[in-house]
């Protein structure tokens, strides 16, 4: 039997995709995502991507998205929602670093006593004002003040005043991340949530940004807020392609290229994470996630309770994962989404070498 015509052309359109993947063409979302027109051409099974799906649905799991080679490949749940980011708001501090930074306005060598930083009492010592916006992007201060905006089991687990020196401990320390707003803010004189509209939203087609979905949180604990932001999952997904793609958007470069390789060098141990950079989590030796072996250069932003952007280079993939936090009950573990990255790459066959 002779095959019709449109069937004829669904393979030249397949294959005429399949060659500009191989060619190394970087497919990019309009003013909305594109979908794959097939998932198998490419290696990837329907049917185990179903498996995935399946098992979300046994977890709070508010939406998926799963993006390979800039098209989605699939999603489901509330993508178009926009739920708490939680501490994915660091990583989108570390993109407008890395803009400021490159022009000059921001110093990683500056130390706190020479920007004028101190807190409520008991104010920092000497010592403490010596550790340097680097330091405060790797998370290794040594100022171990209370801060705003952290939980419990973070705040329990923090070290004496006094007890690290700048520089020489890792410890993922919410006064550290809500002071680099400030300096943001004050060596760049501008806003950072209207500076990430500016620099990352728009240049990136954000769907659903919105200034008014961006706050501060102030309290008696520390004179640094916290700056959260709401996001759908689909706008999420945008900015980690932008890093996936080494900041590069459409042939611009937003973020300097060496900016993001240095933001995702491991510069300390953080146990079952892998390793810390600036702002990001960085796979180390395929340890990142329980119940999954990640390949080498993989990293992520996260956020408290299951909120995800899972960035795999080597397999030209972005995973986003939500969970509806406003519900004080709902939560996804390290472990479930671990194993609900495990079924998603199980879909995918050993030779699949892109998208479409």
């Amino acid at each position: 039997m002779k095959p019709k015509l449109w069937q004829v052309l669904v393979v030249v359109l397949l294959a005429f995709d399949a060659l500009a993947s191989s060619r190394g063409e970087s497919h990019y979302p309009g003013t909305s995502w594109e979908r794959w027109r097939a998932p198998e051409p490419w290696g990837w099974s329907r049917e185990k991507l179903a498996v995935a799906r399946d098992y979300a649905t046994m977890l709070h799991t508010a939406a998926v998205m799963v993006i390979v080679g800039g098209q989605v490949l699939d999603e489901w749940g509330e993508t178009a929602t926009r739920f708490n980011v939680h501490s994915i708001r660091k990583s989108f501090l570390n993109a407008l670093y890395g803009i400021h930074v490159s022009a000059g306005h921001i110093n990683l060598s500056a130390t706190l006593g020479e920007l004028g930083i101190d807190d409520n009492e008991p104010s920092l010592t000497f010592e403490e004002k010596q550790a340097t916006v680097g330091d405060l992007l790797k998370a290794r201060s040594g100022v171990y003040h209370t801060a705003l905006y952290e939980t419990a089991a973070v705040r329990a687990r923090r070290p004496p005043r006094g007890s690290h020196a700048p520089g020489t401990f890792w410890y993922y320390n919410n006064w550290d991340f809500n002071v680099l707003g400030t300096i943001f803010e004050r060596q760049t004189k501008t806003n950072l949530f209207a500076e990430f509209k500016a620099r990352i939203a728009e240049p990136l087609g954000m769907e659903d940004f919105r200034l008014e979905d961006c706050t501060y949180v102030t309290g008696v604990d520390s004179v640094y807020p916290a700056y959260p932001f709401r996001m759908t999952a689909r706008d999420m997904a945008r900015f980690g392609l932008l890093f996936l793609r080494a900041g590069v958007w459409r042939g611009q470069q937003l973020i300097p290229r060496d900016w993001v390789q240095a933001s995702l060098t491991a510069y300390s141990e953080a146990g079952a994470a892998g390793g810390y950079g600036y702002l990001w989590w960085v796979a180390t030796n395929g340890q990142h996630l329980p119940a999954v072996t990640l390949p080498a250069g993989s990293y992520s932003a996260r956020g408290n309770r299951g909120h995800y952007i899972l960035v795999i280079p080597q397999l030209d993939v972005v995973i986003v994962h939500r969970v509806n936090t406003d519900m004080p009950t709902r939560e996804v573990t390290h472990a479930q989404f671990g194993e609900l990255v495990r079924l998603i790459l199980e879909a995918r066959t050993p030779e699949t070498t892109g998208g479409p």
